[in-house]
């Protein structure tokens, strides 16, 4: 491996952020969401081709020339109404801006179950 590459693998690394969050907002609300706060950060945001699942890419940040992440949800995960979101993604910044949208849906009000 060269060793630009290794250092690019390196940094990857070092910055990459994931977690799971699980949000009582319905799939599509989640990457509404998304979309919006990471554009609002200016991060080029959108849904991806596949289903439920919306990405995050960003310019240079530090050592890497562009930085990605993607937003997953899956709906109907343990208890109804509630939807598991996977964060993921590396950069510098955009590791952080991940971390406060993870918070974010961390602290939106829960909705009182629909099924009782």
């Amino acid at each position: 491996m060269s060793d630009e590459r290794a250092r690019l693998t390196a940094e990857m690394a070092r910055t990459t952020f994931q977690r799971k969050v699980v949000s009582r907002e319905t799939p599509s609300e989640v990457l509404d969401e998304a979309i919006r706060f990471f554009g609002e950060r200016g991060y080029r945001a959108g849904r991806s081709g596949r289903p439920n699942q919306a990405y995050v890419i960003g310019g240079r940040e530090g050592a890497l020339p562009r930085v990605t992440a993607e937003i997953l949800v899956q709906a109907g995960v343990g208890r109804a109404g509630t939807t598991l979101v996977t964060i993921s993604g590396f950069g510098e910044q955009l590791s952080e801006h991940l971390r406060a949208f993870a918070a974010h849906l961390r602290s939106q009000p829960t909705r009182a179950n629909p099924d009782g």
